[in-house]
């Protein structure tokens, strides 16, 4: 278990994100929030920062880290555009669906193998191209198509079975625990768990285990030599394939591809967010109370910036990542999703 230093208290209230029309706040949400090191210092933090939170998918990072580590993707000759589908949360445009088919295909399976079940393209694009065809979604377009496909890769390589693999006693789940809890320094042995929303198990993790587990993939030092060399591996890849990550103009993608992978994002349902910040050793962890993507796509790039994180950017480009215009449905600007004054002061 990470031990936290005992001067760090209960932190200040929640950092709130509201959403402005005209002169008035309409509506506010509640950020839980930590920012920490690979050894559990916590160096920020807002609201209930110890809190226990499903991670979803801002974990997938992490769960990739077999994948490659086992020589897995090496075996198959799988590279970067692989590895950022591993760790991605895909929109399900025609480059993702294509990728992840000829990667199934390099394996030896089918979307028949594919547990995650289907749902239409994230992407507004995609799912009117399915509509315009009368073609009905596959699983190739759920947004965890490339996270399983890198299971199956992984269980095909050492010689596992590929029929079970989301059951939560088969050797690929308690192969993603055992990493999880590694990487995190937390023992999920009695900790509430469940099905993510593509069938997988999540367990429940403190905010403070997730900020730690992503200071790790930002300083992966003292570990050994193949989780040192992946973790690595998978933040090149994120880099040199941030389109693979989410899509063009989602903020995963587009921090990714301005800082050149000197910081990562990746979001996670229900308001989950995480960031990893490698030249400053620190790992990102927040949690929207009410589960609301909006607030945390604000809340994440606004502490990135509180740290220094975006330094040497574009001010024009950070600012578009802090504040997002309400718009009607002519594309007037009629006010702002932003962090709220007097809740920016932060210990």
């Amino acid at each position: 278990m990470i031990e936290l230093e005992p001067s760090v208290g209960a932190g200040l209230a929640p950092l709130v994100v509201e959403v402005t029309r005209g002169d008035m706040v309409e509506s506010c949400h509640r950020v839980h929030a930590v920012v920490a090191d690979r050894r559990g210092k916590v160096v920020m933090r807002r609201g209930d920062w110890n809190r226990t939170i499903y991670p979803r998918s801002a974990v997938k990072a992490i769960q990739a880290l077999p994948f490659v580590e086992s020589g897995a993707a090496d075996a198959f000759g799988l590279g970067d555009a692989e590895i950022a589908l591993a760790c991605a949360s895909h929109r399900g445009q025609p480059a993702h669906v294509q990728r992840v088919a000829a990667w199934l295909s390099r394996i030896g399976c089918t979307v028949a193998d594919l547990a995650c079940g289907a749902h239409p393209p994230k992407d507004p694009g995609a799912a009117k191209g399915l509509t315009v065809r009368g073609a009905a979604p596959s699983v190739l377009h759920h947004n965890c198509s490339g996270k399983h496909t890198a299971l199956l890769t992984t269980a095909r390589h050492l010689g596992e079975p590929l029929a079970g693999y989301v059951a939560v006693t088969s050797p690929v789940q308690q192969r993603l625990l055992s990493t999880l809890e590694t990487v995190t320094g937390q023992d999920l042995g009695g900790a509430p768990f469940a099905s993510d929303g593509c069938s997988i198990p999540t367990y429940g993790l403190p905010l403070n285990g997730l900020a730690v587990g992503m200071a790790t993939l930002a300083d992966p030092v003292n570990l050994p030599d193949r989780r040192a060399e992946a973790i690595l591996r998978i933040r090149r890849a994120w880099a040199n394939a941030p389109e693979m990550i989410a899509a063009e103009g989602h903020l995963d993608t587009e921090i990714a591809r301005h800082t050149g992978g000197r910081v990562l994002t990746k979001t996670g349902a229900e308001g989950v967010y995480v960031a990893i910040l490698p030249e400053f050793g620190l790992g990102v962890a927040l949690k929207v109370e009410d589960g609301t993507s909006r607030a945390a796509r604000i809340a994440v790039a606004w502490i990135v910036d509180r740290i220094g994180a975006f330094e040497g950017l574009p001010r024009a480009t950070v600012d578009g990542w802090l504040s997002r215009p309400v718009r009607t449905a002519v594309g007037a600007a009629v006010g702002a999703t932003r962090v709220a004054e007097g809740t920016q002061d932060v210990g």
